[in-house]
Order: C-alpha cells, then sequence, then structure tokens
C-alpha cells in the first residue's frame, strides 16, 4: 500500500491511498488510519478484488453473517468513514462489487484481497467523530452528541 497526502488546508486534510496486487483492505486501512491519526473521515474507492468477504449483520444474532464472494470482481463503490472508537480510528465501510455476469452484490467489508488495484481516496473532516458501542445492539454506532 501506497500513500499520498494531497490536500492539507484550514483543518482538512485528504490522502490518495493505493493498494496493490494481493494486499487485503481492511488489514492496510486500520494501521493507515493509526499512522495518519484520522479522527473523522470519509472515504471512497474503486478498482478490483480477486475475492472477498461482505457482511451482513443479523440484528438477532447481533453478528455479521459471512458472505464470502470468491470470484474476480469490479468495486462499483466502496464508501465508508472513520471514526473514534475506545479513542482509537475505527474503519466502517460498504461496497458493492459486480460480478463478470453484471449481477452486484454488496455488503459490509470484512476482508478483501485486492486484484489488480484499489485506489481510495480518504478526506478527513475538521471535526472529530466518534463510535459508541450501543447496548442494544452491540454495534459501534456513530455519535454526534
Amino acid at each position: 500500500m501506497q500513500s499520498k497526502l494531497i490536500q492539507d488546508r484550514e483543518g482538512e486534510r485528504a490522502w490518495a491511498v493505493v493498494f496493490e496486487t494481493g494486499e487485503e483492505v481492511v488489514a492496510g486501512l486500520r494501521p493507515f488510519a493509526r499512522e495518519a491519526n484520522l479522527l473523522g473521515s470519509h472515504l471512497t474507492a474503486i478498482g478490483a478484488f480477486s475475492d472477498c468477504v461482505l457482511g451482513f449483520f443479523d440484528p438477532d444474532e447481533k453478528q455479521y453473517a459471512r458472505v464470502p464472494v470468491r470470484e474476480q470482481v469490479e468495486v462499483l463503490s466502496l464508501l465508508g468513514n472513520v471514526a473514534l472508537h475506545y479513542d482509537l480510528p475505527k474503519v466502517h465501510a460498504h461496497v458493492v462489487v459486480g460480478k463478470r455476469d453484471g449481477t452486484a452484490h454488496g455488503g459490509h467489508l470484512l476482508e478483501a484481497r485486492v486484484r489488480p488495484t484499489l485506489e481510495v481516496i480518504v478526506v478527513e473532516s475538521p471535526r472529530h467523530l466518534e463510535r459508541r458501542t450501543d447496548g442494544q445492539t452491540g454495534l459501534a454506532l456513530l455519535k454526534t452528541d
């Protein structure tokens, strides 16, 4: 993974983060967020995966059902944010991937291996965001208070 700061003005920073073939996206974004000290950011990305695991939250079980996609797919849309959770930056992202036959699948991004590239733009806000664990769902939900 390579990254480059492409904007730094008035409390807003932006990076281009580029993943290469074989790199795991979630495992790469976590340390990047810590090293860049991201406290309130949003991200978008396009590219392709050799395989990925999507998640669908089951509110009755209070956990993510894992949905493996074990084939080459195009990343049609990847959207997410970074907010503090227990004093560490937490990445939360959803993705829609397109298969060769034109069908699309989407969900929470749990795992993804890049092939051949993933181009991520991360934009930090001048205001910080925080997540707190929700007692009802067990999820780390974004709080605006």
